[in-house]
């Protein structure tokens, strides 16, 4: 595919997603479009995700929330001197149709977290914990020390952590996820450099390439991530390549986000060559575009558009998702999802033309 098609199908995408919202219009990438920040202006994890800084805590109960219950004079930080904590819990109901099967439809706990984060040498050193409780097993999802080599600007990451690729998406279920295999459920082992400078941010990491599991080779998995950010707009670029007895695996990626009035729109489009998957290996593609109305204060509108390509040597085997979201933040640390998510792909496959429905309340601290 050449890189006029590249682009066509990145600005197709964004585009059916932005035209399904009126133009006049917690940790999610549309919080940092939609406010011009970096992801490290709310989050102790300089690429986004997990615990909150004090500025990301109050706004989030300032700016997120419908209201505000709590005294304003003395919102809460999550910070303790040098100690730093939060947490999330999701609980959702959910219902699933399947053509020719009839439907289910089940409560869940999606997700139970805790973050720690202590500043051994405040703006220098500190060790984060990000601890899943729930479902299942307890299980340290990132456990590393981050030296900051220079405040604010130069950090160096090493022990386990999210890989930096692409948009960082609360839905690690979302087709650029899946295909990258880069998701806040699959953590790496490895050593990571960030810099953050002017509009620029960038982080490379090496990493063993096994989502966190025990290493099997000598090979390594490299990831690279860098974003322009002038305020209004956002654009990036992505890199992978993970070199394993397996099968060799390579990727690439393009995001980007815009803000116009209370309408945030952003889109990713992946490639991965991943020569473990099938005889002759395989070249796959995936984009995600979305828009987010913020009809009020607390209350969201989101629309999203999917579309995933398994096999491009493959015809007519396309998968497409969309998704209608209305996320309501009544007051400080809660907020209730109502969703809606329609599958479609090959007629052969039931499961690929499902119909989700979903109700989520999220608290966090």
């Amino acid at each position: 595919m050449n890189r006029l098609r590249l682009l066509q199908l990145f600005f197709r995408a964004a585009l059916a997603s932005a035209l399904l919202v009126p133009a006049s219009a917690m940790a999610e990438p549309y919080f940092a479009v939609q406010s011009g920040m970096k992801c490290a202006q709310c989050h102790v994890n300089p690429t986004g995700g997990g615990l909150r800084t004090t500025f990301g805590n109050v706004w989030a109960q300032t700016q997120l929330a419908a209201k505000r219950l709590g005294p304003t004079e003395d919102p809460w930080t999550g910070q303790f001197g040098r100690l730093g904590i939060g947490g999330n819990l999701r609980g959702t109901y959910q219902t699933i149709r399947v053509p020719d099967q009839g439907s289910t439809n089940a409560f869940d706990l999606q997700e139970a977290r805790v973050y720690l984060d202590v500043a051994v040498i405040p703006n220098r050193l500190s060790i984060y914990l990000d601890e899943r409780m729930g479902p299942g097993n307890a299980e340290e999802l990132e456990a590393n020390v981050r030296l900051w080599l220079r405040p604010g600007s130069i950090y160096l990451k090493a022990g386990q952590f999210y890989l930096p690729f692409g948009w960082r998406l609360e839905d690690d279920n979302a087709f650029t996820r899946q295909l990258t295999g880069i998701s806040m459920q699959t953590p790496d082992r490895g050593i990571e450099i960030g810099i953050d400078h002017g509009l620029w941010n960038a982080q490379l990491a090496v990493s063993n390439g096994t989502a966190g599991g025990p290493e099997t080779d000598d090979g390594k998995q490299v990831t690279a991530r860098v974003e322009y950010v002038p305020g209004m707009w956002r654009v990036g670029a992505s890199g992978m390549s993970n070199d394993s007895d397996a099968g060799d695996r390579m990727g690439l990626g393009l995001f980007a986000g815009f803000r116009w009035r209370q309408l945030s729109v952003l889109g990713e489009i992946d490639w991965i060559e991943d020569d473990g998957l099938g005889f002759n290996g395989r070249r796959l593609w995936a984009s995600h575009a979305e828009a987010n109305w913020l009809v009020r204060q607390g209350h969201n509108l989101k629309v999203s558009y999917e579309w995933f390509e398994p096999d491009r040597h493959v015809s007519e085997n396309d998968q497409i998702r969309t998704s209608l979201v209305y996320e309501w933040s009544p007051f400080e640390f809660a907020q209730a999802r109502f969703g809606f998510r329609q599958f479609h792909g090959i007629p052969q496959s039931d499961l690929q033309n499902r119909r989700e429905l979903f109700l989520q309340l999220h608290g966090y601290f």
